[in-house]
């Protein structure tokens, strides 16, 4: 390894950043999810304190959550456009929604329970659904759509990343 050389573990691999393995345009990762907010506090409060997720790193109005192989972060909406050069503007389905798996149809109806107790929207209520899983989804006090999934046709490890064969 070179002195500067960043190292990035990704897939279960381990690659010298700038290197991308031959035939590939683009590694086959997500490292970070960025929510825009609108309202930085509330969100962070419904993400630390209400679902009690640990915050990894913060630094004026950027929080940053180490999630089971991914980031989230929050940021607010505006700047995050801002960033992106792109308006903040719009509103309805923006066709991007998270999804919670979870190990069981009664942890589904209890994480459902609990978010909405926090403030969240429920947008369907956790149901059977027709690919023979359980499944609902919520709203997040900025809208951005949860859903919170049993596939009885997937494992999780035990930090709920799911297993895949």
């Amino acid at each position: 390894m070179i002195a500067g050389d960043t190292l990035i573990f990704s897939s279960n691999l381990l690659w010298h950043a700038g290197t991308i393995p031959s035939g590939r345009l683009m590694r086959p990762s997500v490292s970070v999810v960025i929510l825009g907010v609108g309202d930085f506090q509330r969100a962070r409060r419904f993400y630390k304190d209400g679902l009690g997720w640990p915050i990894a790193f913060e630094k004026d109005c950027i929080a940053f959550f180490r999630l089971s192989g991914v980031v989230l972060a929050l940021y607010p909406r505006e700047a995050l456009a801002k960033d992106a050069t792109v308006s903040a503007e719009g509103s309805g389905f923006s066709g991007v929604t998270l999804a919670h798996n979870v190990a069981s149809e009664r942890e589904a109806d209890e994480v459902m329970a609990t978010v909405e107790r926090l403030g969240a929207r429920i947008v369907k209520p956790a149901q059977k659904v027709f690919w023979g899983g359980y499944s609902g989804y919520f709203a997040d006090p900025d809208g951005h759509l949860w859903e919170v999934v049993y596939n009885p046709h997937w494992k999780l490890d035990e930090q709920g990343s799911i297993l895949i064969s």
